[in-house]
């Protein structure tokens, strides 16, 4: 595929993201419910949002997740979605920087990131198909803080041009954890993951994992709409939802389970919470974010939508009596019925959710 042929392709994912977007959340955040408790002990401003990735210190629990890049169009984005970050003080995480590597008059579109957001911390991002040289080259073209490996067996087999051998994805996946000098964070792209993905990275080195489920922004469906002949439309709900991966992780004990990132059709504070509840160290947003920052003029209403929803944080984290991240794990949760027959059939335990403030008043 061509330069040209692969800056287009940036564009058109760009164009229908945004055409897809939706603002509702998906069933599985709408249907999970938290039990109401009537007393809260901590006061709204000792609530921290402050959370940990290893050892990489985010001032909030949710980040900019991985995006675009590539064109003269998406440098456009990146800039906006890096002076976001600046302002806010959000992490920021790439798009795709594959295109990086092979075509130098790409890498400022990536490299505007850092010089917007200079203090703040970022994400390099490549498919899983790269080499640890790779690696190497995107983390210092934009000073990256960690780098994250996306992968998308799905979207590369509907896409028309996309990977058929995926034979050396772990290897290539070791190879860069145990070599690269920064934290290696394993992503789907919003197909979600399983308990025996996840097991598997554990196995191979992974520290970090972000489970990426479906609701969100789908590559299925785009690259569905990209394709001239075999349609591939029955796959546009492919994979599992951001609730049901937490579970799926949540089922590996926890000495054996990488540190969990959610993300996948996040649409609100309140999803956001729901997924930190459920384990998650911190929370991506793709879609959500992107709809703020499209338009040229935009940036003002989003910087001021991405401080209210730190706000909108700290009260409910208030409101369910929590102090930090951590104590939000101890409140009490009843997934939906959805979630609950998933549960059921892979022999999950899923009532626990609903009766752990228990441990909190023994």
């Amino acid at each position: 595929m061509s330069e040209f042929q692969q800056m287009n392709r940036k564009d058109e994912h760009l164009l229908h993201a945004l055409n897809q977007y939706q603002s509702e959340s998906h069933p599985d955040f709408q249907e999970t419910r938290f039990v109401h408790q009537s007393f809260s002990s901590v006061p709204f401003e000792e609530v921290s949002l402050e959370t940990k990735l290893l050892d990489l210190k985010l001032s909030c629990p949710f980040f900019i997740n991985a995006m675009t890049g590539g064109s003269a169009k998406t440098k456009e984005v990146n800039q906006r979605l890096a002076i976001l970050a600046h302002e806010t003080g959000l992490a920021l995480a790439s798009g795709s920087m594959s295109i990086a590597t092979k075509d130098a008059s790409t890498i400022d579109s990536f490299k505007i990131l850092r010089q917007e957001a200079p203090d703040n911390l970022i994400f390099a991002n490549l498919g899983a198909h790269h080499t640890l040289e790779n690696a190497k080259r995107v983390v210092d073209m934009i000073e990256a803080d960690a780098l994250q490996i996306h992968i998308n067996t799905p979207q590369e087999l509907i896409m028309p041009e996309g990977d058929r051998d995926f034979s050396n994805w772990l290897q290539n996946i070791e190879q860069i954890v145990a070599h690269l000098a920064v934290p290696v964070i394993v992503k789907e792209v919003g197909f979600g993951m399983s308990r025996e993905t996840i097991q598997q990275l554990h196995s191979i080195g992974v520290q970090v994992v972000d489970v990426a489920g479906n609701g969100g922004t789908n590559f299925a469906t785009i690259e569905n709409a990209r394709r001239t002949r075999i349609s591939y439309h029955e796959l546009g709900d492919w994979g599992q939802s951001t609730i049901v991966s937490l579970v799926e992780a949540n089922s590996i004990p926890k000495v054996n389970r990488p540190e969990i990132i959610a993300s996948g059709g996040v649409k609100s504070p309140l999803d956001m919470v729901k997924c930190l509840a459920m384990g998650a160290k911190a929370v991506g947003l793709s879609g959500t974010i992107l709809q703020l920052v499209h338009q040229e003029d935009s940036l003002p209403s989003a910087i001021r939508i991405v401080k209210e929803w730190q706000e909108q944080l700290q009260t409910m984290m208030c409101l369910l009596d929590c102090q930090n991240i951590t104590d939000l794990q101890q409140t009490d949760l009843v997934l939906s019925a959805n979630v609950q027959n998933w549960c059921h059939a892979r022999q999950i335990d899923w009532k626990h959710y609903a009766n752990r403030s228990k441990n909190k008043l023994k």
